[in-house]
């Protein structure tokens, strides 16, 4: 009697092509869910985010990014505080940095004057009220903006030049 071999694969073969494929998936899934916590939009790139201070108590570092930055806010949680989270229109008391999304340079802070500043979330820019909205006291938040999201074409000159992307680091002291 001949032998006769098949051509199917072997079970061996088609578990490991299965084993692959999973992995591969979970792996795409892993990579999307793990680039920053967004608002809205994809994180801007920034491996410096996660050198920012976790200690509320001192005044964090904002640097410059070359990484491009989308045309919605994007936030990092650095540090998650707890309690009720801001919602839109709510009165808040915080403590921040603004600086530069691409260079860096400070424009604002709370902290260099000394104290933390009280504000509603309806009159400051709508990328600060949305990257705010969600934060619960206690927590350190960076917030990237998009000009049209910041201060626009118009800017704020002198400190803030038109159509330049900002980027916040802002901590929530409080919700009045």
């Amino acid at each position: 009697m001949a032998n006769r071999t098949s051509s199917r694969p072997s079970t061996a073969l088609l578990a490991a092509i299965i084993t692959t494929a999973v992995v591969l998936v979970v792996g795409v899934i892993l990579f999307a869910t793990t680039r920053g916590t967004t608002s809205s939009g994809s994180s801007g790139g920034n491996d410096w985010v996660s050198a920012v201070s976790t200690d509320v108590k001192v005044a964090p570092v904002a640097h410059g990014s070359s990484a491009p930055l989308g045309t919605q806010v994007v936030t990092h949680d650095v540090v998650v505080g707890t309690g009720t989270p801001a919602k839109a229109g709510d009165t808040v008391t915080v403590q921040y940095v603004g600086a530069s999304y691409t260079s860096g340079a400070v424009f604002d802070s709370s902290w260099s004057r000394g104290q933390a500043a009280q504000f509603s979330l309806s009159g400051v820019i709508p990328g600060f009220a949305q990257g705010i909205i969600g934060m619960q006291p206690g927590g350190r938040r960076v917030i990237e903006i998009p000009a049209a999201l910041g201060y626009g074409a118009a800017g704020s000159p002198p400190a803030v030049a038109p159509n330049e992307n900002l980027v916040f680091i802002v901590d929530l002291v409080s919700i009045p």
